[in-house]
């Protein structure tokens, strides 16, 4: 966890994983993606919204096991392996952030990568 106002310290590579496979997940199963990001007080937030069905929010957190695909099918084509967002949770805990999930009113998925306490302006 960061301090009150530390910069933003991360491993590139590994946040490239992270942001990688959410706009992966997002485009495959939403179309499009739309990635802000801002600071909300002391945390730094990269958000991506995709146009898709969204996740039932009993699904949110079962999404985050390892191999969990919402998609029934066992075919790659249509869905990967579901390691994405496992990994991605992974990587953003391990720099002190939170992945956050919600529905969007007019339709899709929201991921929200939350990096607390980074002095740094967007």
């Amino acid at each position: 966890m960061y301090g009150a106002a530390s910069p933003l310290r991360v491993k590139p590579l590994s946040i490239k994983r992270c942001l990688a496979n959410l706009l992966e997940n997002a485009i495959f199963h939403g179309e499009r993606a739309e990635v802000t990001v801002r600071r909300e007080n002391k945390a730094l937030l990269i958000v991506i919204r995709d146009h898709g069905p969204g996740i039932p929010e009993n699904q949110f957190e079962r999404v985050f096991a390892p191999f969990v695909r919402l998609e029934p099918s066992r075919s790659r084509d249509t869905g990967g392996s579901g390691l994405g967002l496992s990994i991605a949770r992974h990587i953003a805990n391990a720099h002190g952030a939170e992945l956050i999930l919600a529905n969007h009113p007019a339709g899709g998925l929201v991921v929200t990568l939350r990096f607390l306490g980074v002095a740094l302006e967007v």
